[in-house]
């Protein structure tokens, strides 16, 4: 891992809650193995979730009729985008592995996280039609889902009263698979002991 550059995408509002240790401990055990490690504090960035005209700094190809994805595609294009999803569509660029922290929402990622998504893996940008999955542009990059359920294990199997946890991150993975981007995915417990979460991180940083 030496020499390889990591960015987090965290997304948790409190810097002392469990999210923020896994962050921290991920942080530091990275840096410890030679990584050049960059975060994206979603939060404490006041990160824009929502996909709007605004995104677009130049003339819309489509006036009377707004398609986000078509604009966005046509303004990444004309290097048009605004500065913030710039910013870290170079960061993502720059990455080798990029790590996604964040506690389960109802079953999902938190709006704040579903919004960079929204913005930043923007067609031109991780992918382009055709070429979903086999020729996504994200390809010779690895990504790791680090996730919070806020329950037991047992309760995210499939004879537990959630379910299974990878039929409910199925469409997250599709979505980073659509960009050829590898996905590997460790789900914790927020009743985990503070040696527990870290000896995790510490079996998950040296696969």
């Amino acid at each position: 891992m030496a020499g390889k550059k990591v960015l987090i995408i965290y997304a948790h509002q409190e810097p002392r809650s469990f999210n923020g240790s896994l962050k921290k401990v991920a942080v530091e055990e990275l840096s410890k193995q030679g990584c050049m490690v960059t975060v994206s504090d979603l939060y404490a960035m006041n990160f824009e979730p929502r996909a709007t005209r605004k995104d677009i700094t130049g003339a819309l190809s489509n006036p009377e009729l707004f398609n986000y994805g078509a604009e966005a595609y046509e303004a990444f294009k004309k290097s048009s985008l605004t500065s913030d999803i710039v910013e870290e569509q170079k960061k993502v660029q720059e990455a080798d592995l990029v790590i996604f922290q964040f506690p389960l929402y109802w079953f999902s990622v938190p709006a704040i996280l579903k919004g960079w998504m929204d913005r930043v893996l923007c067609q031109g940008f991780a992918f382009d039609i055709p070429g979903f999955y086999d020729s996504g542009f994200l390809k010779d990059k690895l990504a790791l889902l680090s996730l919070t359920t806020g329950g037991t294990a047992e309760m995210y199997t499939k004879a537990g009263v959630s379910g299974d946890f990878r039929y409910f991150l199925w469409p997250l993975q599709k979505a980073e698979a659509s960009c050829s981007l590898p996905l590997r995915t460790v789900d914790s417990s927020f009743e985990a002991a503070a040696y527990a979460y870290e000896e995790k991180c510490h079996q998950v940083f040296f696969l």
